[in-house]
């Protein structure tokens, strides 16, 4: 085996050097995990605001897709109930009452004969 040339130096200098170059790397370490730690909050502040305004969102697009299902719903029932209105109106009128019975019913007069058209049925 050859003996290495190579001679370490091992004086004060070089150990205070030794000390504050491992002290330096000690301090960007720590500063290194405090700025992550501090990333990690402000990610966090981040996240938890943003998850709650999603989700409002989608709550609010339900709703409101809920609300225009009842308001067409409700014109609907509007409609039915003007129909359902104008048949009362018109079944107060007893002439009215005798052509719906007799078209619908198939009610006759003694020796009448019915025929039906179904465009002519009142509705």
């Amino acid at each position: 085996m050859k003996k290495s040339n190579i001679l370490q130096i091992n004086n004060q200098y070089i150990r205070e050097e030794l000390q504050k170059s491992q002290a330096y790397r000690q301090e960007k370490k720590q500063k290194n995990r405090f700025m992550g730690s501090i990333l990690i909050l402000v990610v966090f502040l981040f996240v938890l605001p943003t998850y709650n305004l999603v989700n409002s969102y989608q709550t609010l697009q339900k709703r409101e897709q809920q609300l225009s299902d009842l308001q067409d719903q409700y014109k609907e029932l509007e409609k039915q109930q003007k129909i359902e209105s104008s048949l009362v109106q018109k079944l107060e009128d007893e002439e009215y009452v005798t052509k719906y019975i007799r078209a619908k019913l198939q009610y006759s007069k003694d020796g009448e004969v019915i025929y039906n058209i179904p465009g002519l049925l009142p509705r």
